[in-house]
Formats: C-alpha cells, structure tokens, sequence
C-alpha cells in the first residue's frame, strides 16, 4: 500500500504553526508599527547617539544587567531589577523610562514612577519565563485551598520581585511583602514574625535556598505547590505541617546548571571558585564556594585577586561582561553549554533605536501601565520591602 503526501493548506492556523504568521491575540511585541533598522545597520550607534541626546533629560534609560553590551552602552543607569526600579522612581523629571529588561521590570517602574512618566520596553516580547510560571488565576485558586484547609489565615505570601504586578498586587493584598535576592531572608523574617507559614513565589529554588541554608528549616519544612496537579499535588497534611509553601516555578538559565557542572569545572580548573546566583538549584548552591545575588557576584569578582579563577552561574551577557572588565583573572561560565537569557536578549540595538527614535517624532511606543487597583496593591507590598529592618 502506497501514501502520497499532500501539503496541508495555507490556513491561518498552519501558517502560525510554521512560523509564517503571527497571532496578535496571543503574542505580544511581534510586530513593531513603522520599520525595525536592520541588525546590520552600521549606523545604528550613531542614530541611537543622536536620538538619546535629541531627547535629553526628557529620556531615562536604564540597562539590566543581563542585557547585551550593544544595549547597554546607552543606560544611564544599569543594575538589578529592583535597582532600576528605584533608579527611575528617583527621576521625576524625566518624560520617558525606556527600561532595557523585561516586562515584569518594566511594571515595577510604572508602579513607582509619577503619573505623568511614561515607561517604554522596546520589545513586548521581552517577558520571563519564571514571572510567567505563576499566574495569578491559579495563585488565587492555591489562596482559595489553604482558605479551605482553614491555614490562610497563618500564611504571609511573599513573592520575588521577579513576579508579575498581578500577583505582586496579590501579595499586596493580602499582607505580604516582596524580595529581591538580596533581601530574601530579611524578607522570610520579616513574615515568620507576622504568621507561621510562608507561600513562597514564584521562584522555587530561591525560597528553599534561604530557608534552609540561611533561616535554618530542613527541606522537610518544605513543601512544593504545583499549579497543574489536583490540590497542589499536596495533601491536607502535608499543607497543614508545611513551614514553606513553594511554587513550581523556576529561572530557566539559573534552573540549567547542575551538580555535574560544578563537578566538571573542579576537575577541569584546579582550585576554581564556584560562584552562584541562589535562583540556582538547591545541590547547585550547597556545592558552590560562594552564593549571591548580581549584585553581589560584581562584588565578590571585582574584589577577587589577580591570578584567581572564578566559574559563575548566571545569565552569559553578565559573566562575559565581567570576564572583558578582569583580564587578570580567570572568570568562565559554570556550564560548558553557554545559556543566554532569550527573553532579556530580545532588547537589542534596533529595538532601542526604533523606541528611542519614536520618542523623538512624538509617539510612546510599547508603553507599559499597570491598572490603578493593582498598582496600589503592589506597592503597597513593595513599600512594606522597604520598610523590611
């Protein structure tokens, strides 16, 4: 018996599957109004110079640091997440934020900047992976359960600030607080004071890595929530005991390195320095030599010694940038299969030119706005952080 094949028609729905069309219902940032410069402009340096100093101090750009050296050579400003956010709320007079991050960033800058400041992300498309793992429909739907089971009432909800303003919003709402990587365990003890449980989100590994490495619970304090499974996958029991309710999310470049890389790089670099983001996973951290956040990995390499070796696991743009910044020292990735950020690599020099250049003729592209109700409700979350002691 013989088949022929028969090329399947060009429907809407075939063309999205092969990459030929785009559904703007679904996709946010995949088409841009007016012509992106193309990546090989060799103008593009110049154009970005002149519309940035078109704009003056109507422009404030700020520049993540896992950003790409291309983008941030313009940041008046680089930093962490939180950093920036404060960085923008720090200047009222500038017109226009244009944050070189992601969308969750970008959502902090409009909650704590004035009305009349507009916040611009030059790609919408660039979102995380780990912001977009808790949603804030299944988070209510964990909130209604723990109602339920009668523990609501003895749990803080504390998020990352790697997190939604949504679900910031419901932290907000609901007496929490949020954390950087920083903070994390001034964060736990903060809420270990008001309540005797903690709902952790959305990032896994670093609510386990701070409790159990840095506030002294076991791993068996912990519990892991799953949005997809009945419950939780959880029993009541298991609920009721837990110290820390984790959710199933995860930092899908931190998420990546293993015990074996750390294994690997030892054997292959005698006497390196293991030096680890604590988004990494729990084996990962307890192996390292040294654990912080970004800011923190800067600082530990800025003031390493000459001579010395350091295998770093976080996003690629920073490590390279640090590797350029010490040629005295031996500064590597901890894995050998290096790992951009996606999201955060999808700001790159043409999208910033465009964004700075429609600013120039007069239009806000890609503005980013969080509704007034849950505006308030995160920042009164984000306030209670500052006023962590």
């Amino acid at each position: 018996m013989t088949s022929t094949w028969t090329e399947p028609a060009n429907t809407a729905l075939s063309l999205l599957l092969l990459g030929r069309d785009t559904d703007p219902a679904s996709e946010r940032g995949v088409d841009c109004p007016g012509d992106l410069p193309a990546p090989s402009d060799p103008d593009l340096v110049a154009r970005a110079t002149a519309a940035k100093a078109a704009l003056g101090d109507r422009v404030f750009v700020l520049g993540h640091h896992y950003q790409r050296d291309e983008v941030i050579q313009f940041a008046d400003v680089t930093g962490d997440s939180f950093k920036l956010a404060r960085e923008a709320a720090a200047r009222p007079a500038a017109e226009f934020i244009v944050f070189c991050g992601v969308h969750f960033m970008a959502e902090s800058a409009d909650i704590l900047t004035g009305p009349d400041q507009r916040v611009v992300l030059p790609d919408l498309a660039a979102g995380c992976s780990m912001a977009d793992m808790a949603v804030l429909g299944q988070v209510e739907t964990a909130w209604e359960q723990f109602t339920d089971l009668g523990i609501a009432d003895d749990i803080v909800p504390v998020t990352y600030m790697n997190s939604s303003a949504d679900i910031k919003g419901f932290v907000g709402r609901n007496g929490g607080t949020v954390c950087t990587s920083s903070n994390a365990e001034r964060a736990l003890t903060w809420a270990f004071e008001s309540g005797s449980k903690v709902f952790f989100l959305p990032d896994q590994h670093l609510g386990r890595n701070t409790a159990v490495l840095e506030m002294g619970l076991t791993l068996d304090d912990c519990v892991l929530y799953d949005p997809h499974k009945p419950n939780g996958g959880l029993t009541a029991e298991q609920l009721r005991a837990a110290k820390m309710i984790l959710w199933r999310g995860h930092c899908s470049v931190h998420g990546r390195f293993t015990l074996d890389s750390v294994r690997e790089v030892r054997e292959r670099v005698p006497g390196v320095n293991v030096l680890v983001h604590p988004e990494c996973r729990h084996e990962v951290v307890r192996a390292a030599d040294q654990v912080g956040s970004t800011e923190y990995i800067i600082k530990a390499l800025d003031a390493a010694p000459a001579g010395s070796a350091w295998a770093v696991g976080t996003e690629l743009n920073l490590v390279r940038r640090m590797a350029l910044a010490h040629p005295d020292k031996q500064i590597m990735f901890l894995d050998r299969a290096v790992c951009y950020c996606s999201t955060m690599n999808r700001i790159d020099l043409p999208h910033l030119v465009w964004s700075l250049e429609e600013l120039v003729a007069g239009r806000v592209p890609n503005q980013i706005t969080v509704d007034p109700d849950t505006a308030h409700h995160a920042r009164v979350a984000l306030d209670q952080m500052l006023a962590l002691p």
